[in-house]
């Protein structure tokens, strides 16, 4: 079964980083896919931040958030600075469209003084 599981989500104060990590247990799926990070604030649907090959469609975050990967690790990274409260959300990865049955957990990131 594969599972994608993020990782590294907190609770900070405006202007600081963090770093989230998405373990891929499937080497297939790592090399494959084409893979991406989203995210979901309450109320509302989730949505594609970034892909693996540095596509943004979330203008918001384009010159605050990275995203890297380790082709030995398979393992896709998010590098998020100057966070903001309207960051506040729960991140997840998936492959780009999303597969439903690889949703994981998330990782709940919350930017608040």
């Amino acid at each position: 079964q594969v599972q994608l599981v993020e990782s590294g989500g907190g609770l900070v104060e405006p202007g600081e980083s963090l770093r989230l990590s998405c373990a891929v247990s499937s080497k297939e799926v790592f090399r494959v896919y084409r893979l991406g990070w989203y995210r979901q604030v309450p109320g509302k649907e989730r949505e594609l931040i970034v892909t693996d090959n540095k596509m943004y469609s979330m203008e918001s975050v384009k010159d605050r958030f990275t995203v890297s990967t380790d082709y030995t690790a398979y393992t896709i990274d998010l590098q998020m600075n100057s966070l903001k409260p309207e960051d506040t959300a729960v991140y997840y990865c998936n492959t780009v469209p999303p597969t439903p049955r690889f949703w994981g957990q998330g990782t709940q990131v919350t930017v608040a003084s």
